[in-house]
Parts: structure tokens; C-alpha cells; sequence
């Protein structure tokens, strides 16, 4: 079981020694939500300050996964960087370099090394090559999966 609190220290102190502008009213102890289900962090505003949530799927998650996720959440509480745009692309690109952590806009169960846990509630199939996309909420792939094309140029069609 991992000690978020102790990682979101070291998180927090490798972005510091890296000059980024993380701020220093994020609060100490992480918060577990046993809820999410398609997000493995979130990073809170309260006032000046911050808390930073993990899913509890990371609770036996590979330390890495839990320091990537951090760092992409501790990233969010510098200035000009609550979405993903190009400040915050930037210093999660020194992140990465510095640290070897591999910081994205999104991460999945694959690259995390954590299991999907996911309910598949909608499946859309590639009609040529068979490659399936799961999705557990409705979007406009599967309500209308007739304007989209899979990599290969198939057409897609949904199953359930």
C-alpha cells in the first residue's frame, strides 16, 4: 500500500528543485476517493489553497504510477496551469525529463500498470481490423459512430 502523503512531499520537492512555481498551499495529506472510476487524481481549489486527490485504485497501484499522477496533479497548482495548456505541457516536459515520469494530459490503466475496473456499458468495433472501443459513459462515438473512422480506415459500427 502506498503512503501518498509521503510521495505527494516528494512530488512536491522535485518540482521545487526544478524552479517550477508549485504552490506552496497544497495540503499535506492526499485524499482517497473511493468513487472515481475514470480518473486516477484531481487536484481541488479551496480558496488560496489545494488538495490533491488519488483514486483508490492507486492504493496498489506501482509507486510510479502514484508519483507520475501526483506530479501531473502538484503541476495544476501553479500559476496559469489549472487546465492543460501549453505553460503546463511545459513543465510536465521537464518533469519528464528530470525525472524520467512519462506526465500527459491523460493517463490509462495500461500505462499506469493498473487494472481497468471500468464497466463497459457501450462497445463500438472497427468493422475491418475488429479493434474495440469500451466506453462506460454515452458520447457523440457512440451515438453516431458512423462519423468517425478506427486507425486502419475502418468504418465503425456499435454493438451495445
Amino acid at each position: 500500500m502506498n503512503d501518498f502523503d509521503a510521495l505527494l512531499a516528494r512530488v512536491a520537492g522535485q518540482a521545487m528543485a526544478l524552479g517550477l512555481p508549485v504552490s506552496r498551499r497544497i495540503d499535506p495529506h492526499v485524499a482517497v476517493n473511493r468513487r472515481a472510476v475514470t480518473r486516477f487524481g484531481c487536484c481541488i481549489q479551496r480558496g488560496k489553497g489545494y488538495t490533491i486527490e488519488l483514486s483508490e485504485r492507486l492504493l496498489t497501484a506501482p509507486e510510479g504510477a502514484c508519483l507520475q499522477t501526483l506530479a501531473h496533479e502538484v503541476l495544476h497548482t501553479c500559476p496559469g496551469c489549472r487546465n492543460h495548456g501549453a505553460r503546463w505541457k511545459e513543465y510536465a516536459r521537464r518533469m519528464n525529463e528530470a525525472y524520467g515520469y512519462a506526465i500527459s494530459r491523460t493517463g490509462s490503466c495500461e500505462a499506469l500498470g493498473v487494472a481497468d475496473t471500468r464497466p463497459v456499458r457501450h462497445l463500438v468495433v472497427c468493422t475491418r481490423c475488429g479493434m474495440e472501443f469500451p466506453r462506460s459513459r454515452r458520447s457523440p462515438l457512440v451515438d453516431h459512430p458512423e462519423r468517425y473512422r478506427c486507425r486502419c480506415g475502418g468504418v465503425l459500427q456499435r454493438k451495445f
